[in-house]
C-alpha cells in the first residue's frame, strides 16, 4: 500500500455532473496530481456535461492511467444510485486504489457507501447537501444521510472554512479528518481580458438556477431602469431555471442578453463588471478566476466569500436583496476608479492565497497523513 507522500499513489476520483466548479476542481486537482508523477483516474455520470466539459474530458483522458468511466448517476436519490454505488467498488478494485475522492454529495455518497474499498475514503462536499436545512424533508434526508457516513470516511476535505463550520453545525464534527485547502488557480490566468467591443455594463456566468440568484440581478436591473438608469447585462450559462430567467428579462427589453454557456475567460469580456448574486456558495471557482483576471465584481456574503475578499469583504452586499444590489451596481458603474482599485487588491490576494499548485499539493499531503495514520 502506497502511503508516503514521495509515493505514486492510485487516485480515483468520482463525481456526479461534469459541470460548474466542482468539475473545474477536480480536473485542476487531477492534472497536477498527474504531473506529480500519480497514476488517476474519473469515474462521472453519463448523461451530463455538455460539449465544453465533453471536450476537457478529451484532453485529459490520455492522461488519466486509471481511465476515464462514464456510468448513470441520477441526481435525485434512487434505485439507479445502487448500481452506480456497486460500480464506484468495483473500479476502485479493479484499479487497486489507494485513494478513492468523492465529490460533492453523490460522488461523495457513492465513495463512502461503496463496500469493501482497500482504499481511503476522501470527501469534498462541495456546498452540495450543506445547502439544505433540518427543517425540510430533503434537507433531513440528505443530513442525516451525511451524518450516518461520516464514520465511513477518513478525510474531510473543504474548500473553504466557512463549509467546514456548516458541515460541523449541520452534520457533526469530523476532528482531526477535517482539512481545509481553498480552490486555487493557475498563473496563466492572471493574464488580463481584453473587454468585446459589444460588452454590455454587466455580465453574469454560473448555471442558470435560483440558487445563484440571477433572478434578483434581474430585478436590480429593473430598479435601476426605474431610477432611470439604463444597464445592460449579459448573462453566460446553462441551467434549469434559464427559460423562467428569460422570462423575466422580457420587460427589460434589449437590455438583457442570454448566450448559453462559455468558457469563463471568454465570458469575461462580455461584460465591464462580473456580478455573483448567488444566495448560496462554498468558494466559487468563477469569483477566483476572475479575481485573477482583474475583472471588477460585485457579489453576496454567502460561503468561503469574505475568505477571497479578505481585508475588502466590507465591499460584500446581502444575498436575496435586489435593492442592495441596485445600489452596489449603480455605486461601481459610477466610480470606476475606486472599483478598479478593489479589483487590483483582490488580483493580488488571490495571487498570493489561492494558488492550484498549492491546492494540489495540501491534498496530496493530506492523503499522505491519513494513510500513514491508517496504516500506522
Amino acid at each position: 500500500m502506497a502511503a508516503a507522500a514521495t509515493e505514486s499513489l492510485n487516485i480515483l476520483h468520482v463525481l456526479r455532473a461534469p459541470v460548474g466548479g466542482l468539475f473545474r476542481h477536480v480536473i485542476d486537482l487531477a492534472r497536477g496530481q498527474i504531473a506529480r508523477g500519480h497514476h488517476v483516474g474519473l469515474l462521472a455520470d453519463s448523461s451530463t456535461g455538455g460539449p465544453q466539459a465533453e471536450a476537457t474530458l478529451a484532453d485529459l483522458a490520455p492522461k488519466l492511467a486509471l481511465g476515464l468511466v462514464r456510468v448513470a448517476m441520477s441526481r435525485q436519490v434512487g434505485p439507479s444510485d445502487v448500481v452506480a454505488c456497486a460500480h464506484v467498488a468495483r473500479r476502485a478494485a479493479d484499479v487497486e486504489a489507494d485513494v478513492v475522492h468523492g465529490h460533492g454529495a453523490k460522488g461523495g455518497a457513492y465513495t463512502r457507501l461503496a463496500r469493501a474499498l482497500r482504499g481511503i475514503r476522501v470527501y469534498t462536499p462541495h456546498g452540495g447537501s450543506l445547502h439544505y436545512d433540518w427543517s425540510s424533508p430533503s434537507g433531513f434526508l440528505y443530513l442525516t444521510s451525511e451524518r450516518e457516513m461520516m464514520q465511513r470516511t477518513d478525510l474531510f476535505l473543504f474548500e473553504s472554512a466557512y463549509g467546514r463550520d456548516v458541515f460541523r453545525a449541520k452534520v457533526g464534527d469530523p476532528g482531526t479528518r477535517a482539512r481545509v485547502v481553498h480552490n486555487g488557480v493557475t498563473a496563466a490566468e492572471f493574464a488580463p481580458v481584453a473587454a468585446d467591443p459589444h460588452a454590455t455594463d454587466l455580465v453574469f456566468v454560473g448555471e442558470l438556477r435560483m440558487l445563484k440568484g440571477v433572478d434578483v440581478l434581474i430585478k436590480a436591473i429593473a430598479i435601476l431602469a426605474r431610477d432611470g438608469r439604463r444597464t445592460t447585462a449579459t448573462i453566460v450559462g446553462l441551467g434549469p431555471d434559464r427559460a423562467a430567467f428569460e422570462a423575466a428579462a422580457r420587460s427589460a427589453g434589449d437590455a438583457i442578453r442570454f448566450v448559453g454557456a462559455k468558457p469563463a475567460r471568454e465570458a469575461f469580456a462580455f461584460g465591464r463588471l462580473l456580478v455573483v448574486p448567488s444566495r448560496a456558495e462554498s468558494l466559487p471557482y468563477i469569483v477566483l478566476e476572475a479575481a485573477a483576471a482583474g475583472l471588477p465584481m460585485i457579489a453576496t456574503r454567502v460561503g468561503g466569500m469574505s475568505e477571497i475578499f479578505g481585508p475588502d469583504a466590507g465591499a460584500l452586499i446581502p444575498p436575496n436583496d435586489p435593492a442592495a444590489l441596485a445600489q452596489a451596481i449603480g455605486s461601481a458603474l459610477q466610480n470606476p476608479a475606486a472599483t478598479q482599485a478593489i479589483a487590483q487588491r483582490l488580483k493580488t490576494r488571490v495571487h498570493e492565497h489561492f494558488s492550484a499548485d498549492v491546492m494540489t499539493q495540501a491534498v496530496l499531503a493530506a492523503y499522505a497523513e491519513t494513510l500513514a495514520r491508517r496504516d500506522g
